[in-house]
């Protein structure tokens, strides 16, 4: 790979091809049938999968970028034994090499750049079998903003030639736009995207007050950004401190360069840099376009803003 090429360019586009290889694995885990599955917390699941795609995920790109902070949600994978060659990606993305590199982001060092990845969004969706909810997440953040970032879904169904084929992958970088799909404008009618498996009062009260025609419920911080890019859903809504910034570094940084906004339930942006804490404390809420986000944002009551807002 050049090295001419700006360094934010170089991994994103390392990035995209290691989603896909970590895809594989989710599938494969999959399709052995032997999950291995521990209990992190209540509601909180780790599988197989989980760790050995976190490993082939954080082992390629940092033997490519060893000066880059790669910090994953699965602390302490199991890491005996040597990981298999064919699950290191070595290779880039060439579509992603063409592109022109935003000229704030030319002299980025690998020092600057900070990767948040979840290998495998939705665990709990996966192992219950909603696996149209699963995503492979890597957020790329330069000065404790999200830059670029890539969403992978494992399960999604395309035909080429004729031939059914597994895997999507969906990208974007700040200033240049996203890839991987077709962008859709928001549904006519308010349609929210919310948590499947995280409710509580807090959370139905901040939906209660959108007025909205219907509520999504689904897994995944990057499948319900998803929803919002393909006009499926308009606002994204989680008044509640569940998600953590491997969550949502790479949807915000992928929405964020299709024209759309992602803050907490307060309306400030989270920062990403490597000391920063990683639970999001002040829950998540996310639109296609800034008129979308500033409607959600003046809807949600004081008392529930000031209830989060403790939190911190």
């Amino acid at each position: 790979m050049s090295t001419t090429i700006p360094v934010i360019v170089r991994v994103l586009a390392s990035s995209v091809s290691v989603a896909g290889k970590a895809g594989k694995i989710v599938r494969d885990v999959m399709s052995k049938g032997e999950l291995g599955i521990v209990e992190k917390g209540k509601d909180d699941y780790q599988t197989e999968a989980d760790r050995s795609a976190q490993r082939c995920i954080i082992e390629s790109l940092s033997a490519q970028y060893p000066k880059v902070n790669i910090i994953g949600e699965e602390d302490n994978p199991d890491t005996e034994g040597d990981i298999s060659s064919e699950w290191l990606a070595v290779d880039a993305d060439k579509e992603i090499l063409s592109i022109e590199c935003p000229s704030f982001l030319k002299s980025v060092k690998e020092e600057d750049i900070v990767i948040w990845v979840d290998p495998l969004d939705g665990t709990s969706e996966y192992t219950q079998g909603f696996l149209e909810h699963v995503t492979v997440l890597i957020g790329i953040s330069v000065n404790e903003k999200p830059v670029a970032g890539v969403i992978h879904q494992p399960y999604f169904k395309t035909l080429i030639d004729g031939e059914k084929k597994l895997g999507r992958t969906i990208w974007g970088l700040q200033e240049v736009g996203v890839g991987g799909f077709t962008a859709a404008p928001p549904p006519d009618s308010l349609v929210i995207t919310t948590t499947r498996s995280h409710s509580n009062p807090i959370v139905e009260k901040a939906l209660q007050v959108m007025n909205a025609s219907q509520i999504l419920r689904v897994g995944g911080a990057g499948y319900k950004v998803l929803q919002l890019l393909e006009g499926v859903a308009s606002i994204y809504v989680f008044a509640s401190p569940g998600c953590k910034k491997w969550d949502t570094c790479a949807p915000e940084a992928v929405l964020n360069a299709a024209g759309g906004k992602l803050t907490d339930i307060l309306g400030n942006y989270y920062k990403y840099g490597a000391s920063e804490g990683k639970p999001n404390k002040t829950g998540v809420l996310a639109a296609v376009n800034g008129e979308l986000h500033n409607y959600a944002l003046t809807r949600i009551p004081q008392e529930l803003k000031d209830k989060l807002a403790s939190n911190k």
